[in-house]
């Protein structure tokens, strides 16, 4: 078989010794065989040098005309993502030629043959250095777009932090369990992807939303700890951070109290961390109520890298004779405060800016005032009296030369509403501490809340979340005045996981479903299998689910998912690589019975 030309066969010429980027100087002087893309190619007339990179990374080869006239031939006809087979002799590089900023900088290959294995067209964009192409064509491309070293990298660590997870949850007692892809819908908060049965038709599978009620009866089942690494599927509208399938951690234990879930879920992360990043968290993580998330920091996911918290400012407006404000408290609706310090002060224009975006898209004003030694200045300020300034002044803790931002409003509407705010001045004025990790636990969530659209109570969690134990006397008096016995884990203001204790008395569930406007007859012909398993001797249980690819996404330091997933769609759930979702052959929908209605 001749060694220098374009192997037509499935299989290479001669196995791989090693990965290009696994070669170091302790290999100096032995001979190996090496298979690759050409990442980069420099003719120095006589000297070809190209760059041969594989998962691990890149290692330099050198094809001399007097080594091996073939191989130096292939260097000739070699071109941007080639794929190469070379055999040769790792040696070490001469002094000056060292390149410190590679693993492999100390060495490198001298060919002495070599084999293009497949051409490559062209690549649409380039693979190395930074990355420079638009997301619809790295989505295209994606086969190319997983070859730059970043995509390699975040796979990597990504699958690092799920043997962390494992090797965790498998040493303290967990058993992985798969659950079924093909179910039936159980209203869980969005649209089911739903599958037609072809045996069956006119019925329909539903892809799991979360195996949140399988998980459940295998607490029913006795098998005490349990987890699996879950793919998820919800038909909603998409955002930036959010993909119509993901993967995640899905955990559920019997018997537990909220502060072992915590326990066990925070060990966990620790060894996610261990494993993908060789980071070590520090625990226990700390805990803030809902109620006060909320109310400090105007989310229940705050970003706790940065100060900057919110401050009620309804007492010391008290009396106010500044009519918006007088108003707003007359109805009931609070004051809340933002206070910048000198240090990080707005111009006018970008106070006006704020105010109209605040306008446009939250219906809301934003007052301000700046404090110098001249007085107060600002469009309030004429109405604020001296005693008003100095309760104002003790409430928000703002010195001199700072500036007060305060909105009015419903305070459902203004603390989320500051709580963006306060996100966007702390990015704007580089307030965050880019290296910590700021985790925390969200607890004492309300167990209901009630949607003026639909004009009824809903799941702040989901449904078979169990109330807090002092608080199952509201449920008939006060409901949205009940407390959930949920948590949040949180870290740097992204939610990574969520859960709760479980509802695991058959009464109660129908009692919370008929609060949540399910009927009996409903609640059976919906969740009858999940009422009848918790009429058998249920256990107590409770557990918690990760996202797996908002997990890597931290550990990675990128801000998309979409870096961290191998094949992600875009916000309009299209895959751009393979066309997906596509129209259907005919022939398939006459044998499920389905007709198409545009």
């Amino acid at each position: 078989m001749p060694e220098h030309r374009q192997a037509l066969t499935p299989v290479p010429p001669w196995r791989r010794t090693d990965y290009c980027g696994a070669l170091r100087a302790g290999d100096a002087g032995r001979e190996v065989a090496l298979w690759g893309w050409v990442a980069t190619r420099r003719d120095h007339g006589s000297l070809i040098f190209i760059d041969l990179r594989d998962r691990e990374g890149i290692i330099q080869l050198i094809f001399n005309p007097e080594h091996d006239a073939g191989a130096h031939a292939v260097a000739e006809a070699a071109r941007a993502e080639y794929y190469l087979a070379v055999k040769g002799r790792v040696v070490r590089r001469s002094d000056g030629t060292v390149n410190a900023e590679l693993p492999t900088g100390e060495v490198e290959v001298i060919v002495t043959a070599a084999e293009v294995l497949n051409p490559s067209q062209p690549p649409p964009f380039p693979l190395s250095g930074p990355d420079s192409a638009a997301e619809e064509v790295r989505l295209k491309y994606r086969y190319l777009d997983l070859r730059r070293p970043e995509m390699q990298r975040n796979l990597r660590q990504r699958h690092q932090a799920l043997r962390g997870a494992r090797a965790w949850l498998d040493a303290n007692g967990f058993i992985e369990i798969e659950t079924p892809i093909l179910f039936r819908a159980t209203p869980e908060g969005a649209r089911d992807y739903l599958v037609p049965s072809r045996v069956n038709p006119g019925r329909f599978y539903a892809l799991p939303q979360s195996p949140q009620l399988l998980k459940q009866i295998l607490m029913v089942g006795g098998f005490d700890r349990y987890y699996q690494v879950a793919r998820c599927f919800r038909d909603e509208d998409l955002r930036a951070n959010r993909q119509p399938e993901f993967s995640q951690i899905d955990i559920e234990m019997t018997g537990p109290r909220p502060e072992d879930v915590h326990e066990m879920a925070e060990g966990m992360m620790a060894a996610i961390y261990q494993y993908a990043a060789g980071i070590e968290l520090q625990r226990p993580f700390p805990r803030l109520r809902y109620e006060d998330a909320m109310e400090r920091y105007g989310s229940d996911k705050p970003d706790l890298r940065f100060g900057l918290e919110l401050t009620n400012l309804s007492a010391a407006f008290g009396g106010t004779q500044f009519k918006v404000f007088a108003d707003a408290l007359e109805r009931g609706d609070a004051i809340y405060g933002l206070a910048l310090p000198a240090a990080n002060q707005l111009s006018r224009r970008e106070l006006d800016d704020l105010a109209e975006d605040l306008k446009t898209r939250q219906s809301l004003g934003l007052a301000w005032v700046k404090i110098s030694g001249d007085g107060w200045q600002g469009p309030i300020a004429k109405f604020l009296g001296a005693d008003e300034r100095a309760r104002v002044v003790q409430a928000a803790g703002i010195a001199a030369d700072g500036t007060l931002l305060m909105i009015a409003g419903p305070r459902g509407k203004a603390r989320p509403a500051m709580g963006e705010l306060r996100l966007k001045l702390g990015a704007k004025f580089a307030l965050r501490n880019e290296t910590a990790l700021k985790f925390l636990w969200i607890v004492d969530f309300p167990l209901f809340d009630y949607s003026e659209e639909e004009k009824r109570l809903v799941s702040v969690n989901h449904p078979f979340t169990a109330p807090h134990p002092d608080d199952l006397g509201l449920l008939a008096s006060a409901p949205l005045s009940a407390r959930a016995l949920a948590y949040d884990m949180v870290l740097n203001g992204q939610e990574m996981g969520g859960g709760s204790i479980r509802i695991h008395n058959a009464e109660l569930q129908l009692r919370v479903f008929e609060l949540l406007g399910i009927g009996r007859d409903e609640a059976i012909a919906k969740f009858g299998f999940l009422l009848d398993a918790l009429g058998f001797g249920a256990p107590p249980h409770g557990g918690i689910a990760f996202g797996v690819d908002r997990i890597a996404m931290m550990v990675c330091g990128t801000d998309s998912l979409r870096d961290v997933m191998a094949f992600p769609k875009t916000q309009k759930a299209v895959d751009p690589m393979s066309g997906a979702p596509s129209e259907v052959d005919p022939r398939q929908l006459r044998e499920l019975s389905i007709k198409v209605a545009l």
